[in-house]
């Protein structure tokens, strides 16, 4: 069952959060560039397509109505869909695109071999997300009973989430890191670093 429910009360919380704090979305922004390759690309998980936007990215899938409705006016086709059921076909995306999303996943293998099955034999997988073992995921952890969106929230630390790619026939990792210091501290973009472990927004790509 798609964890929707937080996102369809406070969508527009959600979404102004990116305005409230511009340094830390365009550092997130930047480092998910970063690893962007070139060609059609899916986002799972679009939302209100906050990073498909100015990444480029014309299609997602979302589950959640409020959500999909604010993408659709930024000009974006999101289809209702989750990431264990890609209304997609075999072989049919260069790269898939996975922002804050993995979090919310029912199954996160399943998710995997779905996500596999729609990129073409080439294609990328890129996930973005807060790493538990990291400052600001520890924070989430220690708050998360009382947030609306992070209670039903499964966090991963990124040796886990590689785990689970490597299990489901992805390989050729590249990983980079950024958001480095507490939220409140940062004050100026923040350029991403190889590898993880320090920094707490980490983004991962990986090779059918």
């Amino acid at each position: 069952m798609p964890k929707i429910d937080p996102f369809e009360k406070f969508y527009n919380e959600y979404d102004n959060w990116f305005d409230e704090n511009k340094i830390i979305y365009k550092t997130e922004i930047d480092a998910v560039k970063k690893l962007l390759p070139k060609g059609r690309g899916i986002e799972i998980g679009i939302g209100t397509g906050r990073f498909a936007y100015p990444l480029g990215i014309e299609i997602g899938i979302e589950p959640s109505p409020k959500m999909r409705e604010i993408a659709v006016k930024r000009g974006l086709n999101a289809i209702d869909g989750t990431a264990e059921n890609i209304p997609f076909s075999d072989n049919e995306f260069d790269f898939a695109l996975l922002v804050t999303t993995l979090c919310f996943l029912d199954n996160v293998d399943e998710a995997f071999k779905e996500i596999h099955r729609i990129l073409k034999p080439s294609g990328s997988i890129i996930i973005a997300f807060i790493d538990k073992e990291s400052p600001v995921g520890k924070i989430y952890l220690e708050k998360k009973e009382n947030d609306p969106f992070y209670k039903a929230a499964e966090f991963y630390s990124a040796d886990e989430v590689i785990y689970h790619l490597s299990l489901n026939k992805f390989s050729k990792f590249k990983v980079i890191q950024t958001i480095f210091g507490s939220l409140d501290m940062i004050k100026k973009i923040q350029r991403s670093k190889n590898g993880h472990g320090k920094g707490s927004f980490v983004v991962i790509r990986a090779n059918k």
